[in-house]
């Protein structure tokens, strides 16, 4: 069952925070947006790929007033160990968000991602200021996230959160929107309908 529109499970768990070991609430991100993102194990080989990948845009995360959270059902102790080896050897080197150690694996069960061999499948959840999922995706282990697609689709909520207007297939930021209704979208479709959606 997904759980797009219901509120986000609570969570309460150590993480590793700039080299240091912090507890981490859902509702220390209480008033931003937060994309919380589960992977599979520590010490693997596409997860750092995907780790890095959040870590190198939190910039642009931030820009949008949005926290990026990390988990796995790893230890803390094992996720320091793990930024300790560099990149150019398949670890994370230093990193410029904080990882959750769902150690009890309660958190990637709640979310629904949690796989019998006690690891959790690639899981990303974007969480509203409200506490509330408005979007979820989930890949098998073998692939990959695309960092660029969260962002797009970050943007979007937030753009139909702040207007009353919704955004169209392969939607970027800059692109027309549609009024959300029969009369009011007439006009998108009047001016699009005969054109190939882009998807760059």
């Amino acid at each position: 069952m997904s759980l797009v529109s219901q509120p986000a499970p609570n969570f309460s768990a150590q993480a590793l925070v700039d080299d240091e070991f912090k507890t981490i609430n859902l509702s220390d991100y209480t008033d931003q947006w937060l994309i919380l993102f589960f992977y599979p194990l520590d010490f693997t080989y596409v997860c750092p790929t995907e780790i890095n990948g959040f870590s190198d845009r939190i910039s642009q995360f931030k820009a949008l007033n949005t926290a990026v959270l990390g988990c796995s059902t790893d230890s803390v102790h094992s996720h320091r160990a793990w930024t300790k080896q560099s990149r150019r050897s398949g670890g994370l080197g230093e990193l410029k968000i904080p990882l959750l150690a769902d150690f009890t694996k309660t958190i990637a069960e709640d979310y629904g991602v949690l796989l019998e061999e006690g690891m959790a499948l690639r899981g990303v959840f974007i969480i509203d200021p409200q506490g509330i999922i408005q979007w979820e995706s989930v890949n098998a282990l073998g692939v990959g996230r695309n960092i660029d697609e969260v962002l797009r689709v970050l943007a979007a909520l937030q753009f139909v959160a702040e207007h009353n207007e919704v955004c169209p297939a392969n939607w970027k930021p800059g692109r027309d929107t549609m009024i959300p209704d029969a009369d009011g979208s007439k006009s998108w479709f009047h001016k699009h309908g005969n054109r190939k959606l882009r998807s760059t």
